[in-house]
């Protein structure tokens, strides 16, 4: 049976949309925005980084990453952000999200510069090097989606909190955004006023020695969004949620609230001593009573967040792969190194424009509205719909690029307006306070598992199976066709996962995770029939 909730939680659940959640928001999304862009630009610049290093000298075509090269560089910062969130996740669980929020954003302004001014004498030790920041990157990116997405959700309305939290995912959009646009702008700058030759015109002007800048300088942008929102991260009280139902401290919880809502709040010492004893406030991670409760919703937010990303992320970070392949970028021959990373960013910045965008914010607008379950189950149905609608007929799309481009779009649209923005918001509604970061960072981590698999297998996956003659080192593959087939597999099998995933909409974070049920009550009232003969029982959420 729910119990009376504590009049500062109340206030947060019914508070009216005010200056301080789009500060929150805000201050949360930057760290978004630079995640993102952080762990995107990197497929802009991957070619130049082979042109760079690995180009033999009167070569018929421009050098390119060793397979083992190419997938530590594209896949160690996800590893990184994995470890980042089952570690941050735990972290912001019993230190508070405050404390370990700053942790997160001065790792990531440091490793962020470091990416770039990564050194060696030769290839190895320069890839080595990079490989390494992008680890700790990686790391520190990984902390804030636990962070971000728990104290959003404690801070937010229950009428709004959906929105409020995709809002914040959102930037993500904008981030991928802003890696293909500074990706145009550096290159444009470093070919300007020079004369241009393609590889194939002239392998050694192909590559003048001012192309090592450009990679370093597209990483290294990272840093500035997330220098620019420190002072105010580090200014944000911890959440009532946290200092009132973990710490237990309820004049502090008050304070800070009524400093934020302007308003008088009781900070109820008594009934939140009440409270905390209860023990559907007691259990932990490994419990039965956990598993009881939320081992099924576990089970679903891992599973969707793990296949959702096999294919998100193969789609964003193999873009360069997929435009090859289509004939929508010239083969590497025909372009000088600065050249190839103007029409990778250019592709990259039409596609995020056009879909990843968009489908963010109509979840932002929506979420509230029709619900996170609807919302996620119809993306995996319309993703699972366009990769099969790309990969069955895909001769016929290499002949017809521009339809192509437009449901590939539409790829991105419906992943945005659907799980990818979902997988992230319901973690952090339906888990108790004292687990809600830890269980987070699990459902997050799985979806890194998602990404290193979607990285690193569809580097294999996607080369075509004569790919021996044009790409020596990369193993055969099944080729782009089929690898858009499995991603559509891959996206069926998410719908079926999301029907474990409770829906939150409209209700207090207390309510879905039952932390405000009586325990008290009488076992044989609970079992109790009621005139139609259903049971009375309060069944935990």
């Amino acid at each position: 049976m729910p119990r009376e909730q504590l009049e500062v939680l109340n206030a947060l659940d019914v508070a009216k949309t005010q200056l301080y959640h789009f500060t929150a928001i805000v201050i949360a999304g930057m760290g978004f925005f630079t995640d993102a862009y952080d762990l995107f630009s990197i497929s802009v610049v991957t070619k130049l980084l082979g042109r760079i290093y690995y180009t033999v000298p009167n070569a018929p075509k421009p050098g390119i990453l060793p397979v083992k090269i190419s997938a530590a560089v594209t896949g160690v910062a996800l590893v990184g952000t994995l470890f980042g969130q089952l570690f941050f996740g735990w972290l912001g669980d019993k230190m508070g999200r405050k404390k370990v929020y700053g942790i997160t954003l001065a790792l990531m302004i440091f490793c962020s510069l470091a990416s770039g001014l990564s050194f060696g004498h030769h290839a190895r030790g320069t890839m080595a090097t990079l490989c390494f920041f992008r680890f700790w990157l990686g790391f520190g990116i990984g902390g804030d989606y636990p962070l971000s997405a728990t104290i959003m959700s404690e801070y937010a309305n229950k009428k709004t909190r959906g929105s409020f939290i995709a809002a914040v995912f959102a930037m993500q959009g904008f981030g991928i955004l802003t890696g293909g646009i500074v990706g145009l702008i550096v290159s444009a700058a470093f070919e300007h006023g020079i004369t241009v030759y393609s590889y194939n015109a002239n392998p050694e002007l192909s590559l003048p020695p001012r192309a090592d800048y450009v990679w370093r300088i597209i990483l290294m942008f990272g840093a500035v969004p997330a220098a620019m929102t420190y002072y105010w991260r580090m200014q944000m009280p911890e959440t009532a949620r946290y200092t009132a139902l973990i710490a237990k401290n309820a004049k502090q919880a008050a304070d800070d609230m009524a400093r934020v809502l302007n308003v008088e709040i009781d900070p109820e010492e008594a009934k939140l001593e009440k409270l905390t004893e209860e023990p559907s406030n007691q259990f932990g991670l490994f419990s039965k009573e956990f598993l009881h409760r939320h081992g099924l919703h576990l089970l679903g937010t891992t599973a969707c967040w793990f296949l959702l990303d096999i294919a998100f992320y193969s789609q964003n970070l193999f873009q360069k792969n997929i435009f090859t392949a289509i004939n929508w970028l010239p083969s590497a021959g025909k372009m000088s190194a600065i050249q190839e990373v103007y029409k990778v960013s250019r592709a990259q910045t039409l596609i995020a424009l056009c879909g990843t965008v968009p489908g963010y914010w109509f979840t932002v607008f929506l979420i509230d509205r029709i619900g996170r379950f609807t919302i996620q189950l119809q993306g995996f149905f319309f993703m699972t719909v366009f990769m099969f609608a790309l990969g069955i007929p895909f001769h016929h799309w290499t002949l017809h690029k521009v339809p192509f481009i437009i449901m590939y779009s539409l790829t991105f649209f419906f992943s945005n307006f659907g799980p990818n923005a979902t997988t992230f918001v319901v973690p952090a509604e339906i888990f108790p306070a004292r687990l809600r970061s830890t269980c987070h960072g699990i459902s997050a981590a799985a979806g890194k598992a998602g990404a290193i698999v979607g990285a690193f297998g569809f580097l294999y996956a996607s080369e075509s199976d004569h790919v021996l003659e044009d790409d020596p080192g990369y193993p055969k593959g099944i080729g782009v066709k089929y690898s858009l087939i499995v991603m559509g597999f891959v996206s069926l099998l998410g719908m079926g996962f999301t029907f474990l995933v409770p829906e939150a909409n409209g209700k207090s974070l207390e309510e879905m995770s039952g932390e405000n049920e009586d325990d008290t009550i009488d076992a044989a009232e609970e079992s109790t029939p009621d005139k139609q003969g259903a049971y009375n029982r309060t069944a935990p959420v």
